[in-house]
């Protein structure tokens, strides 16, 4: 069974000795209300009204999310002690067993993924891109043991991600570029471009599978001309403010590229 999880993609730091962090983190589904309750995170995250329906069924058949505790009801917003799991958990994936079949009969009867894929939210995990310059109050609350244990194991993930990581020394000028590595031939003016469509889609490859550039700057292109435009994967890549530069968005010290091309 899958364990929440995170992984750093790009770690910067700028001339201020502001730390900007991006993370791609993996968390039960049915806890990103709370994670997006932090609202000085950027973040972007898997959607269901874009992952078509027999992706979704697959992934939910073969490995479901699971509660990591099964603690007993009593009064409060923490659980008691735990249960005997084995019949709760045959219980968890007979709930999963009637959405699967419920989400696969409304798929085949034409019914849009961003419906047929809701039934199937509580038992996903959910990928998530998530960057910010402050994350010691999230930690405080999310790493306590009075908070549900999955969104706890995930923010534990990240913590400890964060502490194992070296951020790269960025002068004034330079860009924040998360899932942009040095197996990435680019044009300078294609980087940015590429890194924002990456954040977008929640990785560095395509939804077919497959690293290709050309796809990326084909869904940055979409992502600046919708009107509205689709702005917040732009919130990702950053280069460090110009000091004493007002704070823009939610990032101190470092000026997001959302803000130029909004501005241009």
């Amino acid at each position: 069974m899958s364990q929440p999880s995170a992984r750093i993609v790009a770690d910067s730091v700028g001339p201020s000795g502001i730390r900007l962090s991006t993370l791609e983190v993996k968390m039960h589904r049915y806890v990103l209300a709370e994670f997006n309750t932090h609202r000085v995170f950027s973040r972007n995250s898997a959607s269901s009204r874009a992952i078509p329906v027999a992706k979704q069924l697959e992934t939910v058949r073969n490995d479901p999310a699971m509660p990591l505790e099964w603690g007993a009801n009593q009064p409060g917003m923490q659980a008691g002690s735990a249960l005997e799991s084995s019949e709760l958990e045959r219980v968890w994936l007979r709930a999963r067993d009637s959405a699967l079949v419920a989400a696969e009969e409304l798929m085949k009867a034409g019914l849009h993924k961003q419906l047929s894929n809701r039934l199937l939210e509580p038992f996903m995990w959910q990928t998530v891109i998530v960057t910010s310059t402050e994350w010691d109050n999230f930690f405080e609350q999310r790493c306590s043991p009075l908070a549900q244990p999955e969104i706890r194991a995930c923010a534990e993930a990240m913590r400890t991600a964060l502490l194992d990581s070296t951020p790269a020394e960025l002068t004034a000028g330079q860009w924040h570029t998360p899932y942009i590595s040095a197996e990435d031939s680019l044009d300078e003016a294609d980087v940015l471009k590429v890194s924002a469509a990456r954040c977008a889609r929640v990785s560095y490859l395509t939804h077919d599978g497959v690293r290709d550039p050309a796809k990326d700057l084909e869904l940055y292109a979409r992502l600046v001309s919708a009107s509205p435009m689709h702005a917040s994967p732009l919130e990702h890549v950053a280069r460090p403010s110009a000091s004493p530069e007002p704070q823009l968005g939610n990032l101190r010290g470092w000026r997001q590229l959302r803000h130029d091309v909004e501005t241009a």
